[in-house]
């Protein structure tokens, strides 16, 4: 370049700070070649026309950053707030229902009508044997509550006969009362609390009975597990002679407050009692002698049964025992017999009633 040039060219190295100092030049010549590289690297890099100041890193421009972080955080803020208010709406207008599920309880969000609605959406399949309350068909209400109890098998061993039923119990204490039993008066094979899955379950189960025996005159009161009224007999020391029977009979089932009787085995009947003497009214002097009674036995013990008949004339015609140990058709038989034997002279043995037999 020509230096003309050069002089007219405006110098481009940048003012100094009026804060520094001016550096001597014989400072600077005899710094040498380190002083002016130290002078270079003081100075600052020249100014291009058009170009941006340089910044250092990491401080930028702070307003348009948050600027920036504001739109987003907006932005965002607008998202979440739209989708917080769309799960708002909807759980807003859904229906919150609490469900007991075979004991399970299962808390749900709907828009159902029905129970029926409720119970498809939560995918609980119900049958017609299963137990729901509300019934399928009512209308739920928000808060709403319904009860599922799916049926199950129960084979049931009672007292040795078996039997199946279908329940919706969760429980054998549950299933008792379902099928109207009494836990007090059963022995079980399982726990009252042990669950019944849906698979079913087995239960032996027998059953506590109070039963009556009659024998001698004597009412005798026992409780019993046995399955045949023998067994009830045998353990609880009683025996049945062969001269006796038992009513029912001995391979029968104990029912709860059943009346078992031991009777003597009727005496052989060896005589016919005559037409003209059956024809006779002896309801009537049963009726006049002691009510009818067949356990009768007059204050003085000597006479007994519905007829009044003493010992000495009740053997007489071949009875056993004692009238009040028969019952009344046996008792009338030997009255019958006795009337025969007296051939019609029947004022000794009944002088104040024996006139209503021809009533």
């Amino acid at each position: 370049m020509p230096e003309h040039d050069r002089e007219a060219a405006p110098s481009q190295e940048p003012a100094r700070s009026p804060a520094s100092p001016p550096v001597a030049e014989g400072a600077a010549e005899a710094a040498g070649g380190d002083g002016q590289a130290q002078r270079r690297r003081k100075r600052p890099a020249p100014a291009v026309s058009g170009a941006k100041p340089r910044t250092r890193k990491g401080k930028g421009r702070p307003g348009r950053s948050r600027r920036i972080s504001s739109i987003l955080i907006g932005v965002a803020g607008s998202l979440v707030g739209g989708v917080s208010l769309g799960m708002f709406v909807v759980f807003g207008l859904a229906k919150e229902v609490h469900l007991m599920v075979d004991g399970e309880p299962i808390d749900i969000h709907t828009f159902a009508d029905t129970v029926a609605e409720a119970l498809e959406r939560a995918d609980v399949k119900i049958g017609p044997a299963d137990y729901v309350s509300p019934k399928p068909t009512q209308r739920i209400a928000d808060e709403g509550r319904i009860e599922v109890r799916h049926a199950r098998k129960l084979t049931l061993i009672k007292d040795g006969r078996t039997t199946v039923h279908t329940v919706t119990a969760l429980n054998v204490g549950d299933a008792l009362e379902e099928l109207d039993l009494d836990p007090d008066k059963v022995k079980l094979s399982a726990s009252v609390m042990r669950q019944i899955p849906l698979t079913g379950l087995r239960l032996s189960v027998t059953t506590i009975r109070e039963i009556d025996v009659v024998k001698d005159g004597r009412r005798i009161r026992m409780t019993t597990t046995a399955r045949t009224i023998r067994e009830a007999l045998e353990s609880n020391g009683i025996t049945v002679g062969k001269d006796e029977k038992v009513r029912p009979k001995l391979s029968a089932f104990p029912e709860d407050g059943q009346v078992v009787r031991i009777i003597p085995v009727t005496p052989p009947r060896t005589e016919p009692i005559r037409p003209e003497v059956a024809r006779l009214n002896w309801n009537a002097l049963a009726q006049c002698e002691t009510g009818g009674n067949p356990r009768a036995v007059d204050p003085a013990g000597t006479n007994f049964g519905m007829y009044a008949i003493s010992l000495q004339m009740w053997r007489a015609v071949g009875g056993k025992k004692t009238p009040v140990d028969w019952p009344a058709e046996e008792q009338t038989y030997r009255a019958q017999l006795l009337y025969q034997k007296v051939e019609g002279r029947w004022q000794r043995q009944w002088p104040n009633c024996g006139s209503r037999l021809f009533d």
